[in-house]
């Protein structure tokens, strides 16, 4: 995709959304490290459901540590993968004890050598809870990286590489929740939702899938209303 079109593309997703936001709930750092950890290979919603009830209980590497792997199962048991990711948490918090002072840190090797983090979520970490230009890359992310052309690769590493290359600096960060959530809710893996997309005219995909039936309202995201209406409702 050439550079025209690539800035053209961030500048729709960015007029949609203009503040995106992370689906997973949480209000420390530390709470969002959990929460990513958990979302693997599970939904924002699951994760969030779980979350509901561990963090009134526990919501701090000494409060985890204190349920102990077997009480932390019992609150993360809906959750797929649930007593690897009980056995991370514990470790990750011992390890944030000792080595940090019980804090998050804001580096990506130090991320990166806590249980269950990867460079994806060291990617959501710093720039979610710290607002580091990072891109991670997940299904959705890979998906609609490929699909579009935007940044094709044959690894969730080399579209991540690919993506903090070519995204123009003013759109890098947020260019990681524009992405998965257009992949989420409009570019979707079975059916991508073509005849409702704000970039199909950028995108290389074909044959452009067809609507179904009635196509909701112009200039929407995720099946919602633009952010822009959304906060006139609201007040």
């Amino acid at each position: 995709m050439k550079p025209a079109s690539i800035a053209e593309l961030y500048r729709r997703l960015a007029a949609l959304d203009p503040e995106p936001r992370s689906e997973l709930a949480y209000s420390t750092p530390f709470e969002l490290l959990c929460a990513v950890v958990l979302s693997a290979q599970a939904t924002d919603v699951g994760v969030n459901k779980a979350t509901a009830r561990l963090y009134p209980v526990a919501n701090t590497p000494q409060q985890i540590l204190a349920l102990g792997e077997a009480g932390l199962r019992e609150y993360i048991r809906t959750i797929g993968l649930y007593q690897t990711k009980a056995k991370h948490l514990i470790r990750l918090a011992q390890l944030l004890l000792e080595r940090h002072g019980g804090e998050v840190p804001r580096e990506r090797a130090a991320l990166e050598a806590l249980p269950g983090v990867g460079r994806k979520t060291a990617s959501v970490v710093l720039n979610v809870a710290f607002g580091e230009p990072a891109i991670a890359v997940d299904t959705h992310i890979f998906r609609v990286a490929n699909r579009t052309g935007l940044a094709p690769g044959k690894t969730p590493d080399q579209v991540s590489a690919r993506l903090e290359k070519i995204t123009p600096a003013q759109y890098r960060l947020h260019a990681h929740h524009w992405l998965i959530l257009h992949g989420r809710y409009v570019c979707k893996a079975r059916r991508p939702e073509c005849w409702r997309c704000p970039i199909a005219d950028l995108c290389r995909y074909r044959p452009k899938t067809p609507a179904a039936g009635p196509a909701p309202a112009a200039g929407t995201l995720r099946g919602r209303p633009p952010a822009r209406t959304r906060a006139a409702r609201a007040q």
